[in-house]
C-alpha cells in the first residue's frame, strides 16, 4: 500500500461506529474521535464499504455511514 502508514485499524474504525450514541456516523466525527482527518476516514469508509463491513447513503448534505451485519461479525472476532 502507497502512502502513510496505517495508525487507526479498521477494527477500532468499526468500533467506534459500533458505540455511538447514535444509529449512523458522518465521517467528520469519526474523524474527530479517532484523531484522523476527515478525508482519511472517507477513503477508510469507503474501504470498509468495499469489503462489506459498513453500508453508506447520501442523507441531505452528508454521506452517513452504519455497521452492517457482516461489520458486527468481524468487529466481534477482532475482539476475541
Amino acid at each position: 500500500m502507497a502512502g502513510r502508514k496505517r495508525e487507526t485499524t479498521d477494527d477500532q474504525i468499526l468500533r467506534a461506529i459500533a458505540l455511538s450514541p447514535h444509529p449512523v456516523v458522518v465521517a467528520s466525527e469519526l474523524g474527530d474521535e479517532l484523531d484522523m482527518s476527515r478525508q482519511g476516514v472517507f477513503v477508510r469508509l469507503q474501504d470498509l464499504e468495499t469489503e462489506g463491513l459498513v453500508r453508506s447513503a447520501k442523507k441531505a448534505s452528508a454521506r452517513v455511514w452504519w455497521l452492517t451485519e457482516e461489520g458486527r461479525i468481524s468487529l466481534s472476532q477482532g475482539a476475541e
